[in-house]
């Protein structure tokens, strides 16, 4: 009898994950196979794809506009890390513990409500030849009117990061923020007690007890800034002349503007297996290094 009930439990929660394992497979896995599939063929969207092995991985890698686009992705990664990341962590800790330090956090949140897209139109509108900047910057008598924003590489690369920063500061001061929240009060007291405030304090106690939440922002800001297409695609859409393109943007001008899906899905899954690896990469070491806690005491 308890034999049966236990095969009855078991076809029973099979029956309820049936549906989302079909949901998953069909909407996750099965276009992630074709795009293999289809990165070997040269294929238009109309007729039968046609199978032409490797040509297009060679095509990609001798395309001097995808080595450029592989360059700006990674100058969107150390730029993510070093701005939005960075500038989220002195927010959290500049204003942890200070009465209202809540409300001081919400003027960085703001833009977090908004689309890639809304922050891409409204940064376009600074930035522009002629923009709200360059007007400001002529009406104070200060030099960078000239400056062509949105047009000279790397220049326009290094706006559109300022643009992602100003989105993403909030949130990583947020998580920061649980971060401190979550460190225990005895180690902290008890290197004060020893001696240790200021830059000491933080650099040998607060940081290495943040280690988990700046594993999670980090990880998370490795991977976005891998994928980022929406500000680059409404500030630039690349240009001019593709000097601005991610390799988001070179998978999107490939498959749906030059209809070179074959093209387009070796840069889709080349991408993928790159954010793959450093996420792979990244955790792994995450997870070698030892509790926080007991290094911070021991320290």
């Amino acid at each position: 009898m308890a034999r049966r009930s236990s095969t009855n439990y078991q076809r029973a929660a099979w029956g309820f994950l049936a549906p989302g394992v079909v949901a998953v497979v069909l909407v996750l896995h099965l276009p992630v196979v074709y795009t293999v599939y289809l990165s070997f063929t040269d294929f238009n969207g109309l007729g039968d794809p046609d199978f032409v092995g490797l040509d297009n991985y060679v095509r990609m890698f001798r395309d001097p506009a995808v080595l450029t686009s592989i360059v700006n992705t990674l100058l969107w990664v150390v730029g993510t890390l070093v701005v939005p990341v960075g500038l989220g962590l002195v927010v959290a800790y500049l204003a942890f513990g200070l009465p209202g330090g809540a409300w001081l956090r919400v003027p960085f949140l703001i833009p977090y409500a908004l689309s890639g897209v809304a922050v891409g139109v409204v940064f376009s509108f600074v930035l522009q030849n002629g923009g709200a900047l360059s007007q400001a910057l002529e009406w104070l008598n200060l030099p960078g009117s000239e400056l062509r924003w949105l047009q000279d590489a790397p220049l326009n690369t290094f706006a559109m990061i300022i643009a992602s920063a100003w989105q993403g500061v909030g949130v990583n001061a947020l998580l920061f923020t649980v971060g401190l929240q979550s460190i225990p009060k005895e180690p902290l007291e008890a290197a004060k007690v020893d001696g240790a405030v200021g830059w000491r304090l933080f650099r040998y106690m607060i940081w290495p007890l943040l280690r988990p939440s700046t594993t999670i922002v980090v990880g998370l800001s490795i991977v976005n800034s891998l994928k980022t297409f929406d500000i680059v695609q409404s500030m630039t859409q690349g240009g001019p002349n593709r000097v601005s393109e991610t390799l988001g943007v070179t998978m999107y001008r490939n498959t749906f503007l030059n209809s070179e899906y074959g093209l387009g899905a070796a840069v889709a899954l080349f991408l993928t297996v790159i954010t793959l690896a450093a996420s792979i990469i990244y955790l792994r070491r995450q997870l070698t290094i030892g509790d926080p806690v007991k290094k911070a005491v021991r320290s």
